[in-house]
């Protein structure tokens, strides 16, 4: 079968059993998979068996409990399906099935999977429980229309993604579980993306000694303190915008104080503040520099006010995905065929967002991200109310993803 029949065939075939596609996504969606808590071994139960209804073997590998609570999660249990088709390269496919809370605002149910014009509706709808069911439809409809390759596939289901992927890819990796050649990991599919920024967060306590309000001079306000560690903080953010990336699709490094708790009565003047940080990081930055620097700006801040004392605690350290050379096959291939699909090139850009797709990078296995969705975050109302996924971007994704597989597997 030349390549112009056997796209033909995959394309049929994929449009022949697209109802079936968006019902596997529909239950998907409804099982919850908020993180936190991350209590998120029953949906990888659910998955396995919607896998094993077609006759896959599907490997459980659950992640032991002492380290999914050290992390602040409650259940992992990650998912490898492997197809083999014979000598050749293995291509692995991953997505992840954990997502944050679902929040206030919704118009819809957020684990439902409602279905209106034209588009589903639910929490991980876009990101990215949709390439479950892209990636799972396009080795379907490989097998079943352009069975000729050689190979292998993997698929590679992970609840660790929210966290920083330590307990997903990461863990798969360590183990020894898995060694692909290739890993396509979930995305958006009007843009391959080859590089993103890493991620810093930091929880820094701020200590002070509580105080009766009526008599505040005998005690130190953990708060005022940390009001001016807040300040220097969004200070930090106007020189960032002066460090610029090379990196199309990235802007500046940049900082957001995403949580905040303190204080006891609104009578006490208060002994401890807890704050936690989101540092953004441009490829080009070196992740021991920027915490170096970060922990300065905190401590000089805090040094202002005296009887002030800091915990400054690292929740996470996520490197920024550097592209390897030895991803040209597979966006050379993603290029060729989106650009039959949806009509118009398929460029390659970086993304502001960190993923866990950096492991496989680090791990030296050329990794991009590539999958069902809109063409911005934003768009796809990800990580917050009404998320959604245009379903015809979910069809056309599965049949590029389904090429280029075809091609990469020859």
């Amino acid at each position: 079968m030349n390549h112009d029949n056997a796209n033909a065939a995959l394309d049929a075939w994929i449009d022949a059993h697209f109802d079936e596609q968006v019902a596997f996504l529909r239950e998907l969606i409804r099982v919850p998979t908020d993180t936190p808590p991350g209590d998120n071994a029953p949906h990888a139960q659910r998955t396995a068996e919607l896998l094993g209804a077609f006759g896959w073997q599907v490997e459980r590998h659950p992640v032991p409990a002492a380290e999914v609570q050290a992390a602040g999660l409650t259940s992992i249990t990650n998912l490898i399906v492997r197809r083999r088709y014979g000598a050749g390269r293995t291509v692995a496919l991953n997505a992840h099935g954990d997502v944050v809370p679902p929040g206030e605002g919704w118009s819809k149910p957020p684990y439902e999977g409602v279905i209106e014009d034209g588009r589903i509706y639910g929490r991980a709808a876009a990101v990215s429980k949709s390439d479950f069911a892209t990636y799972v439809f396009a080795v379907r409809a490989l097998e079943a229309a352009a069975p000729a390759v050689r190979g292998a596939v993997e698929l590679h289901f992970t609840y660790d993604e929210e966290f920083g992927g330590e307990l997903g890819p990461g863990w798969l990796l360590r183990q020894g579980l898995t060694r692909p050649d290739l890993a396509l990991c979930a995305s958006f599919s009007y843009q391959i993306v080859t590089a993103h920024n890493g991620c810093l967060q930091l929880e820094v306590t701020v200590h002070g000694r509580m105080a009766h309000a009526a008599i505040p001079h005998t005690g130190v306000d953990a708060l005022q303190a940390a009001t001016r560690i807040l300040g220097a903080l969004y200070a930090q953010n106007d020189r960032y915008k002066a460090i610029r990336s090379q990196v199309p699709g990235i802007d500046h490094p940049y900082v957001n104080v995403g949580r905040i708790e303190g204080g006891t009565n609104t009578n006490v003047v208060p002994g401890k503040v807890v704050l936690r940080l989101d540092r953004r990081m441009i490829p080009e930055e070196d992740p021991a520099t920027v915490e170096a620097d970060l922990r300065r700006v905190i401590e000089a801040a805090a040094a202002a006010m005296p009887g002030v004392t800091l915990e400054i605690r690292r929740l996470l350290l996520a490197r920024a995905l550097q592209p390897l050379a030895g991803n040209a096959p597979l966006v050379q291939a993603l290029q060729h065929h989106g650009a039959a699909v949806f009509g118009e090139p398929i460029p390659t850009t970086g993304t502001p967002l960190y993923t866990d797709a950096r492991l496989y990078c680090e791990a030296g296995i050329p990794a991009v991200l590539y999958g069902a969705g809109p063409r911005t975050v934003l768009e796809s109302n990800a990580k917050r109310a009404d998320e959604n996924l245009l379903l015809e971007d979910l069809r056309r994704a599965t049949r590029v993803v389904a090429r280029t597989l075809h091609q990469l597997l020859q």
